[in-house]
């Protein structure tokens, strides 16, 4: 016997009634677009870690920065 039983129709239909007395048939075309809105960003936040922000980048351009030893300024001596 599995541990998690698998979903079937009957049980889809039971949680489909207890949604529409606690939400109302109003609610759910806005409860749908949440839930999509918040997949699509959960995706694009996926794929975008795998690249290296633009802050990430920021800070390695400025520790490459700090191991360069910085030009000396001349400046003008008063006389």
């Amino acid at each position: 016997m599995p541990l998690f039983p698998t979903i079937g129709i009957p049980e889809l239909l039971i949680i489909l009634v207890i949604v529409l007395i606690f939400f109302g048939v109003g609610k759910l075309p806005e409860i749908g677009k949440a839930l999509g809105e918040g997949i699509k960003n959960f995706k694009e936040g996926q794929s975008e870690g795998s690249n290296p922000t633009t802050k990430e980048l920021d800070s390695n351009d400025y520790q490459e920065a700090q191991e360069v030893e910085p030009e000396k300024t001349r400046t003008p001596k008063d006389t």
